[in-house]
């Protein structure tokens, strides 16, 4: 924008300036000529006044060649005095005959005049009356770098004031260019920080009307998603509440078992779904941008081993490669936790008992993590369309879409194959987390 903003400004400045200077050239040279030939016809005047009494004899011819060689110098124009018998007295010594031309003869009638012979330049001649034997004419020659002597200094000067002109037009282009483009770099860095989850970015409202006005509009959008995501982590959290009530039920529910053993299998359940519930909470409530890393190939294991009763109870082998490397990920770890039993839950739920799947975490060539949940199952049914809240099993269909919400949040990507022979298989990639933001974490114990 800054460099268009100079082309422009240089562009406009260059025409504008062309459309003044070119006539103001073409004046000064025409100005040169006239007060050259003004010059000329003032010395031919001077010189025809000074002669006429001399020339009124034939004695006063030594007078009037000195007055003629006293006004001859270098560098000033040629004058000569042409006497009524051709005689041509000029600035060389001694006297010689000339061919009478005929302006000469027309300025033998009488008349003073200036013209442009054909060899160049430009001649003033003068009458002078009364002169012996004739009218004699008194003969400026000017030639064509006399006439237009100093034009170059003028244009040099001219072309000096049009660059010092288009210069400050760049200079004062270039620093209205960087304030209305450091308004908006400042102006997108705060939709940048808005966009990356800081909800307490504020534009500050600088440079033209038109930016005031989109940075008063962006604060206002910033604080309406601000009041829109406060009110939606408090209703979650509100949700989530409200579940602590049928689960102290079934916790009392569990103690009045008599089977002790079956009631302190159903008080872990309860307590683990107790544990969810806080989990919720917290998370509803935590602001927008928190986003801890956690290690994947832990959160994996973790999971997997916490699944396994479940899958053994229904007949099915479950392998996990998820390495002893830590591979962390910038997703929350209940985030990463949601995400995988989402996965885990649908094989579980929406397959064969006893099919087999299979838990991998490996990191990809291209420096990613990947995850992949992968069954023997048959597939994903015709009806399944991937869309939030639509299923084609009979289920809300929030499963795959919270693994993809995931992955996508974090910068990664979802991607899902299935068909009847080779079962369904689940990918999320992740961004690595640096080095520095690995997270330390115990291993479960079984």
């Amino acid at each position: 924008m800054r460099r268009t903003f100079l082309l422009l400004t240089a562009a406009t400045t260059a025409l504008v300036l062309t459309a003044l200077l070119v006539p103001l050239t073409l004046l000064t040279r025409s100005h040169a000529a006239d007060r050259t030939t003004a010059e000329a016809t003032a010395r031919a005047q001077w010189v025809a006044h000074a002669l006429g009494p001399a020339l009124a004899t034939a004695d006063e011819r030594e007078t009037a060649e000195q007055t003629v060689e006293s006004v001859n110098a270098r560098n000033l124009p040629v004058t000569s005095l042409v006497l009524g018998d051709g005689t041509v007295i000029g600035p060389s010594p001694g006297r010689h005959r000339a061919r009478v031309t005929d302006a000469i003869r027309l300025a033998r009638t009488g008349r003073a005049f200036t013209y442009e012979p054909s060899t160049g330049g430009r001649q003033v001649l003068v009458p002078v009356q009364g002169a012996a034997g004739g009218t004699a004419v008194v003969q400026v020659a000017v030639t064509e770098r006399q006439l237009y002597a100093g034009t170059m200094t003028s244009w040099l000067v001219l072309a000096g004031i049009g660059v010092g002109l288009v210069l400050i037009g760049l200079l004062l282009a270039d620093r209205l260019g960087a304030r209305l483009v450091g308004a908006t770099r400042r102006l997108a860095g705060t939709a940048d920080r808005l966009a990356a989850g800081d909800l307490t970015a504020r534009a500050t409202p600088e440079g033209p009307p038109e930016l005031r006005l989109v940075a008063g509009e962006l604060n206002r959008l910033a604080a309406r998603i601000d009041e829109l995501l406060t009110a939606e982590r408090e209703n979650a959290a509100d949700l989530a509440h409200r579940l602590r009530t049928p689960v102290a039920a079934l916790r009392l529910d569990a103690e009045t078992l008599r089977d002790s053993e079956e009631a302190h299998r159903i008080a872990v359940d309860v307590a683990a779904l107790e544990r969810s519930v806080d989990d919720v909470i917290r998370k509803a409530r935590r602001p927008f941008r928190d986003a801890p890393y956690a290690d994947l190939a832990a959160v994996a294991r973790e999971r997997a081993t916490f699944w396994l009763p479940l899958a053994e109870d229904q007949g099915r082998a479950a392998e996990t490669s998820a390495g002893q490397d830590s591979v962390p990920v910038p997703v929350p770890e209940d985030d990463l936790t949601a995400a995988i039993d989402a996965l885990i839950g649908n094989v579980l739920d929406h397959t064969p008992q006893g099919t087999p799947f299979r838990i991998a975490v490996r990191t990809t060539p291209e420096g990613t993590a990947e995850l992949t949940v992968a069954d023997e199952g048959p597939g994903l049914p015709p009806t399944y369309a991937a869309e939030r809240g639509t299923s084609g099993g009979g289920s809300t269909g929030l499963g795959l879409d919270i693994a993809r919400r995931t992955a996508e949040d974090a910068g990664g990507t979802f991607a899902i194959t299935s068909d009847a022979a080779r079962g369904t298989e689940v990918s999320l990639t992740f961004p690595r987390a640096p080095a520095e933001t690995r997270p330390g974490r115990p291993e479960p114990t079984g």
